[in-house]
């Protein structure tokens, strides 16, 4: 079996796994809009699970591996990349009051306390 067929079996079978991240992350993301359960729950949660949902969902990893401009465009380091920016500019942008919001500086380590071990952990079985 040759190099791409591993890989394509190694991703194909850690797929469900994804799936299941991806679920749990989605649904107490969108928990935390809906229960109101502490300061915590609702200003870090969706912050948290957000972009590491995101990064599950662009990089595709949640069903079997295809090979297209998305997936080759949409590495582990761009798509990290791309979201950190997406992430720190939205914050940015609450800092200048661009839009009604709050900007609270915490929402910095929120944003990339899932999304950084996601992003390891798939580079490391990207390999």
């Amino acid at each position: 079996m040759n190099n791409s067929a591993n890989a394509k079996n190694s991703h194909n079978s850690r797929a469900p796994y994804w799936a299941l991240a991806l679920f749990i992350l989605c649904i107490t993301g969108l928990t935390s809009t809906w229960i109101n359960i502490g300061t915590f729950w609702n200003g870090y949660v969706l912050d948290m699970t957000g972009p590491a949902w995101n990064y599950i969902l662009f990089r595709v990893l949640f069903t079997y591996k295809i090979d297209n401009i998305w997936t080759r465009f949409f590495t582990p380091q761009k798509t990290l990349i791309i979201f950190l920016l997406t992430c720190f500019t939205i914050e940015g942008a609450q800092f200048f009051n661009l839009y009604k919001s709050t900007f609270d500086p915490w929402d910095f380590l929120a944003y990339v306390s899932i999304l950084i071990p996601l992003y390891l952990l798939d580079s490391h079985l990207s390999k």
